[in-house]
């Protein structure tokens, strides 16, 4: 037997706390309905991973395109529902990835989430992309954790 190296041990670790916990499949009628083959949302373990949302009301079925502080409200109001369901609240969230289409949105965008996240807010990476889902402006995906 080789000696482990730590990426050895952390792999190991990492590979049986995943393995011993269960993966439940998250769905809520009160968050739009996944446009392909995903999950709202995969909670295994204490963490809850949120699938990438869009600006969708998900009882109209309306797209918000053109305001990028309505649309960042709606798709936090869409993971606020979705942690709900779950059993977590926004203070939960650990991480979350902003995806834009236009990053001289980011101020406007950041000016509706800020009031979402007030105190310890989560880690975030914010990235321009040159296209969305359904041609959106924002796209916001999120991880929570609780114990």
């Amino acid at each position: 037997m080789g000696i482990l190296t730590i990426y050895d041990k952390v792999y190991f670790l990492a590979s049986n706390f995943f393995c011993m916990t269960s993966k439940k499949v998250i769905f809520t009628d009160k968050a739009p309905a996944p446009v392909g083959p995903y999950s709202q949302a995969i909670q295994a373990g204490q963490f809850l991973f949120i699938a990438g949302q869009i600006p969708a009301d998900p009882s109209s079925g309306e797209i918000i395109i053109g305001d990028i502080q309505k649309a960042t409200k709606q798709v936090l109001e869409n993971i606020k529902v979705i942690l709900e369901d779950a059993g977590y609240t926004l203070h939960d969230v650990v991480r979350c990835r902003v995806y834009l289409k236009d990053m001289n949105d980011f101020g406007k965008m950041n000016e509706i989430y800020a009031t979402y996240f007030t105190e310890k807010p989560p880690a975030r990476v914010a990235v321009e992309v040159s296209r969305l889902p359904k041609d959106v402006d924002v796209e916001i995906s999120a991880i929570a954790w609780k114990e």
